[in-house]
C-alpha cells in the first residue's frame, strides 16, 4: 500500500515525504525497473525470431543485479535484486505486433526519469508514465500478475484476429524482488496522452450503488469521476457522427464478449474529455506544450495506440467536427449536447479481475443487502449486458438526435398522423365487431385454458376494442422511430413486442 495517498495530493505536512510501496520507495522502484528492463530487452534482441510456441507463454527468466555489478550487469545504487521477465518471447511479439521497435521500447522507458501519476482507485498501485507519453507502468498484485500469465495464450489469439481493440495492450510482465519482497509490475498503453488536457476525467463501470467520486477524489485538480457524476453533469449524453458510433459500438460489443469469455467482470471504461474550445485552448495552451515531448511530433507512435485507431483505424479525422489545423492526438472527435466540440479518449481498463470466489461471495453479501443489479461486482455475462446497455443509451449517442427538430416534423406529419390514426382506429373497430360476431356465431367459449389457447388466433387481448386517437398516434409514432439504435437483446422487451404484434396484426387487415 501508499504511504502517501496520491502524487502531488498528500497533505500539507507530507508534501516532501516520498510515496512508499510495499516497503519500497517509488525512486527505487523505478530505478530497478529501468534496469530490469534494460537488460532484459536488451539481451533478447540477440534471440533469433520464431513463432510464439505454446510453453512460451510459461517461460520466467531470471537475472540477479547485485549493486556492485557483474560481468553481465552494471552496478547501481540501489539494493540489491532480481528481475524475473515473464512470457519474453510472447510478450516480444506483442510489441512487434503494434510496431515497437526493441530500440524505441528501451529508449522510451529507460532513457529518462518515469514520472509517477496519480491513482485515484482503491487498488493502492503505482502508475508511472514514460516521458514520452508512450507507455503506463503499474504495479500489479500477485493473483493479477498470476491470471494475466494464464491469459495470454487467449489474448494471443484475440490480437491475432483483432489488434484494433479498447482492450488493455500489454506490453511487458516484470517482477522486482529485493529484500523478501515482490513487487511485480505490468507496461501497458498509455491512454490519456499528458500533453493533452482532460478537462473531464471518468471512470465508467455501468453501476450506480457507491459510484461517485469522493470528497477528497473532488478536492483533486484533475479529479477521476464516476457513474453517478456523469449522469448529474452529462445527462444528454455524448454525441457522434453515424458511422463513428457505429464503429464505437461494434468495438465495444466484441471487447465486451472477448471478456466474457474469459469470465471477467469489474473492468472500467477510462473516458478523457477535452473540450476544444478558444478560450480554453489559451489558458491550456502552455501546460499543454510543457507537457508535450520534442519527440513526440504527430502524437503516439505505436500502432492503435490512439482511441480512434483502436475503433477504426487511422484516416478517420472526423473532417465533420474537427478542423484541419487541430492536432487532435488521436481522440474520438464527438459534441456535447450543447454542441461543444469535444476530443474523447477511452480505453477499457482494470480487466485483470476473474468472476472467482471472493468475487461471488462479495457479490451475494452485497445483493443480501442492496440491490443486485446496481452493484459493481457481477457475474460476467450479466456485467457485459449491463456495461454495454449503459454507454450506448446514457453516454454515447448519435448526433443526428441532436440535429432533429422533433416540433417542425411533428407539424409537418400531424395531417398524415391524424389520417392514420383514423384508419387503424377504424379497421381495428370493424376486425373486433366481425371477430365478435364469430365468437357468438360458432358459439366459442373459453371456459378452460385449452379452449383458451385454441381459441387464441383470435388474439382479442392485443388490440384494444376501442382504441384512442392518441393510443393509435402513439403507435404510429413508436413504428417510425425504428430508425433508433436498440440492441438486440433489449428488443424482446414486452412493451416492443406488444407494439409490433399490434402492427403487424394491424397491417394484415
Amino acid at each position: 500500500m501508499s504511504s502517501v495517498s496520491e502524487n502531488g495530493d498528500a497533505p500539507a505536512g507530507k508534501q516532501n515525504e516520498e510515496k512508499t510501496y510495499k516497503k519500497t520507495a517509488s525512486s527505487a522502484i523505478k530505478g530497478t525497473i529501468q534496469l530490469g528492463i534494460g537488460y532484459t530487452v536488451g539481451n533478447l534482441t540477440s534471440k533469433p525470431d520464431r513463432d510464439v510456441l505454446m510453453q512460451d507463454f510459461y517461460v520466467v527468466e531470471s537475472v540477479f543485479l547485485p549493486s556492485e555489478g557483474s560481468n553481465l550487469t552494471p552496478a547501481h545504487h540501489y539494493p540489491d535484486f532480481r528481475f524475473k521477465t515473464y512470457a519474453p518471447l510472447a510478450f516480444r511479439y506483442f510489441r512487434e505486433l503494434f510496431g515497437i521497435k526493441p530500440d524505441d521500447y528501451l529508449y522510451s522507458i529507460c532513457s529518462e526519469p518515469l514520472i509517477e501519476l496519480s491513482n485515484p482507485g482503491a487498488s493502492g498501485s503505482l502508475f508511472f508514465v514514460t516521458s514520452d507519453d508512450e507507455f503506463i507502468i503499474k504495479t500489479v498484485q500477485h493473483k493479477e500478475a498470476e491470471f494475466l500469465q494464464k491469459l495470454l495464450p487467449g489474448y494471443y489469439m484475440n490480437l491475432n484476429q483483432n489488434p484494433r481493440t479498447l482492450l488493455p495492450k500489454f506490453y511487458g510482465l516484470y517482477c522486482v524482488q529485493s529484500g523478501g519482497i515482490n513487487i511485480r509490475i505490468v507496461v501497458m498503453n498509455n491512454v490519456l496522452p499528458r500533453a493533452m488536457k482532460m478537462h473531464f476525467t471518468y471512470d465508467l463501470k455501468g453501476s450506480t450503488y457507491k459510484r461517485r467520486a469522493s470528497r477528497k477524489e473532488r478536492e483533486k485538480s484533475n479529479p477521476t469521476f464516476k457513474d453517478l457524476d456523469f449522469l448529474q453533469e452529462m445527462h444528454e449524453g455524448l454525441y457522434f457522427d453515424s458511422e463513428t458510433y457505429s464503429a464505437l459500438m461494434k468495438t465495444l460489443q466484441r471487447d465486451c464478449r472477448v471478456l466474457e469469455s474469459f469470465k471477467i467482470m469489474d473492468y472500467s471504461l477510462l473516458l478523457g474529455i477535452h473540450v476544444l474550445d478558444s478560450i480554453t485552448k489559451e489558458k491550456d495552451g502552455e501546460s499543454s506544450q510543457n507537457a508535450s515531448d520534442a519527440k513526440r511530433h504527430g502524437g503516439q507512435k505505436v500502432l492503435y495506440s490512439t482511441a480512434m485507431e483502436s475503433i477504426q483505424g487511422p484516416g478517420k479525422s472526423g473532417e465533420s467536427v474537427i478542423t484541419e489545423a487541430t492536432n487532435t492526438m488521436g481522440g474520438i472527435p464527438a459534441k456535447s449536447h450543447k454542441g461543444e466540440k469535444l476530443l474523447l479518449f477511452m480505453g477499457i481498463i482494470d480487466i485483470l479481475q476473474s468472476y472467482r470466489l471472493m468475487k461471488k461471495l462479495e457479490h451475494s453479501w452485497k445483493a443480501l443487502v442492496y440491490d443486485g443489479d446496481t452493484v459493481s461486482v457481477h457475474r460476467p455475462s450479466f456485467y457485459a449486458d449491463r456495461f454495454l446497455k449503459f454507454m450506448n443509451s446514457r453516454v454515447f449517442k448519435k448526433v443526428q438526435a441532436l440535429k432533429s427538430s422533433p416540433s417542425k416534423r411533428r407539424c409537418s406529419s400531424i395531417a398524415a398522423l391524424k389520417a392514420t390514426s383514423q384508419e387503424i382506429v377504424s379497421a381495428v373497430s370493424q376486425e373486433w365487431k366481425d371477430e365478435k360476431h364469430d365468437m357468438l356465431t360458432e358459439g366459442q367459449s373459453f371456459s378452460s385454458l385449452d379452449e383458451e389457447v385454441l381459441g387464441s388466433r383470435h388474439r382479442p387481448d392485443l388490440v384494444p376494442s376501442t382504441p384512442s386517437l392518441f393510443e393509435a398516434a402513439s403507435l404510429a409514432t413508436t413504428i417510425s422511430s425504428s430508425s433508433l439504435y436498440v440492441d438486440e437483446q433489449y428488443q424482446r422487451d414486452g412493451t416492443l413486442l406488444y407494439s409490433s404484434s399490434t402492427w403487424s396484426t394491424v397491417c394484415c387487415f
